[in-house]
């Protein structure tokens, strides 16, 4: 009888957790909810006066600042309105954008198995 040795190597690609994908849908996440929250603010046309309300219309104002003006309505509440709509729908956009071109890492585990067989030989 005569024995022989097989080795097999089997490889497996697994997707590791990647952290900047994490990073970036919660940054534009964030960007998106005070978006919404402006919004909801111009369509109700909440006060200025408030600290909380100024403080959403200042920051989300570099954002919507580039499409107020596109849409001329004579109510600028509605007017404003559309451009925060618009800055929704371009910064989930460029979002989307950039999460499909963030590649994930992968890792690969390789696992060596040896296998020892008895052959008869006829003879």
């Amino acid at each position: 009888m005569e024995q022989v040795t097989k080795q097999t190597k089997t490889q497996n690609t697994k997707v590791e957790s990647n952290t900047a994908k994490t990073v970036v849908g919660i940054v534009f996440g964030a960007i998106e909810v005070l978006l919404a929250f402006r919004l909801v603010f111009k369509l109700f046309s909440a006060s200025t006066g408030n600290a909380f309300v100024h403080g959403i219309y200042t920051f989300t104002h570099f954002f919507t600042a580039v499409f107020e003006g596109i849409f001329a309505r004579a109510n600028t509440t509605v007017g404003n309105a559309v451009a925060t709509l618009v800055a929704m729908a371009v910064v989930a956009l460029i979002a989307y954008v950039v999460m499909k071109l963030i590649k994930p890492k992968s890792g690969i585990t390789v696992e060596n198995a040896e296998h020892t067989e008895a052959n008869e030989v006829n003879e």
